[in-house]
């Protein structure tokens, strides 16, 4: 992967909401600075008096590894350190405004420790991709005149080891492969696996959205199993939360002592109900970042789609919200605009640049126009995930055989929804 300088073009772009490459200049890289092998470390954060970087090559000393100021841009800050290696792990030292030290792992790392601990390491994303085939094969694939019938899995539970134990992302690999092709599936679903710090939520409540999860293996393990899908003529979409991130002290909350990644209004920020915060969609530097990571796992990783996780969180204010605790919109609706317009940049920008992915809404009511282009007033989404399929069908096989004539509504149900490309669990049903 290349790596990319920080100027004032770069910057600006970031600035703008537009720089889609951002991951490639902010965060950790291993490169040469002054003729010296060392880890460029980069973050973004405004608010803050000073930063520095600690780790295992510092004994977490907050002294030893200050950052200065981009001359181009003060909001970021950068250094440049000789004895930081692949491996090793850090975390940002924030000073806030306020004066307290605060410890980050890095928005932008690439890989995380295995839970429970919580900071960043130092990683590079080579590998040696084998599924030539598949990609070329991508340029003239439609998947409204192919037949499509995705798998969807949770790693940690599909299928665990003799003792217990949760299989790495190279051991699931073939086993996973030999029961899709045996079912003949045309696609897997991945649960969420940016990096996450607690089990229960299954991936939904992310910490690192350009880290797969340490869980299994490390990054290039994962782009493994992808590869050998794709040489065995498997798709792969991964799930992806841009809706809501957790509250954990060491993630994106308050990250540089006040609301960056979130908005300053509580209404706005926080989603009560699941004890998580909402991203600022109107902030243009939180737009570089999630739109940035939405196409990393397509270039880095060669994800064959996303299915958006909780689309509805994203376009309503009052989504999960009781009375008194959201606002209006400037029209005096419920509609999130700002979120609204960020969907439709999402889909623009990676159309543009994979025009044969998938990108799937899991859209829980009944907002119009969810598969029409943004240009014709859309969200910009090709497909629309049928959350009601599996309920559906597993009431319908649960019924005495005597009954089920009486309930065929249960199968039909989804012709009537032919209106929007619509994907269930396991089947495909478009226009």
């Amino acid at each position: 992967m290349r790596i990319t300088a920080i100027n004032s073009y770069s910057t600006y772009l970031f600035h703008q909401g537009t720089n889609y490459d951002s991951y490639r200049f902010l965060g950790a890289h291993i490169t040469v600075y002054k003729r010296k092998r060392c880890v460029r470390f980069a973050v973004w954060a405004p608010h803050a008096q000073s930063v520095s970087v600690v780790g295992d090559f510092n004994t977490w000393d907050v002294d030893a590894n200050p950052m200065t100021r981009v001359k181009e841009d003060e909001s970021i800050w950068v250094a440049y350190i000789p004895e930081a290696k692949e491996g090793n792990i850090y975390k940002y030292a924030i000073k806030t405004y306020n004066g307290e030290v605060i410890l980050k792992s890095d928005p932008y790392g690439f890989q995380a420790e295995v839970r429970p601990a919580k900071a960043s390491r130092i990683a590079n994303l080579k590998y040696t991709w084998k599924d030539g085939i598949w990609q070329r094969s991508r340029k003239k694939y439609n998947s409204y005149t192919s037949p499509m019938l995705i798998y969807e899995v949770h790693l940690g539970s599909w299928r665990r080891g003799a003792k217990g134990e949760e299989l790495s992302y190279k051991d699931i690999a073939p086993l996973l492969v030999e029961y899709v092709k045996g079912m003949h599936y045309t696609h897997i679903e991945l649960m969420p696996l940016c990096e996450y710090p607690f089990d229960g939520s299954w991936g939904y409540q992310a910490t690192g959205y350009f880290a797969a999860t340490s869980r299994y293996g490390n990054p290039q393990d994962l782009m493994h199993l992808i590869d050998l899908c794709h040489q065995n003529n498997i798709g792969v979409i991964m799930d992806w939360v841009p809706g809501h991130y957790c509250k954990d002290a060491h993630g994106l909350r308050y990250f540089d002592g006040e609301p960056l990644y979130e908005s300053g209004n509580p209404m706005l920020a926080e989603n009560p109900q699941w004890d998580t915060m909402n991203f600022d969609y109107g902030r243009t530097e939180v737009q570089s970042f999630l739109i940035s990571a939405a196409l990393f796992w397509m270039r880095e990783f060669h994800v064959d789609g996303l299915r958006i996780d909780a689309v509805a969180n994203m376009i309503y204010l009052d989504y999960c919200k009781e009375p008194g605790q959201w606002q209006k919109n400037k029209y005096g609706g419920r509609e999130n605009l700002e979120g609204v317009a960020f969907l439709q940049q999402l889909n623009s920008a990676v159309f543009k640049e994979f025009p044969n992915s998938l990108m799937i809404a899991e859209e829980s009511t009944a907002w119009p126009l969810v598969t029409k282009p943004a240009t014709d007033g859309g969200l910009g989404f090709n497909y629309k995930w049928n959350m009601g399929w599996m309920n559906d069908m597993l009431r319908y096989a649960a019924l005495e055989q005597s009954a089920k004539k009486y309930n065929q509504n249960l199968v039909t149900f989804l012709c009537t929804m032919l209106s929007q490309k619509t994907l269930c669990c396991h089947c495909l049903m478009t226009k």
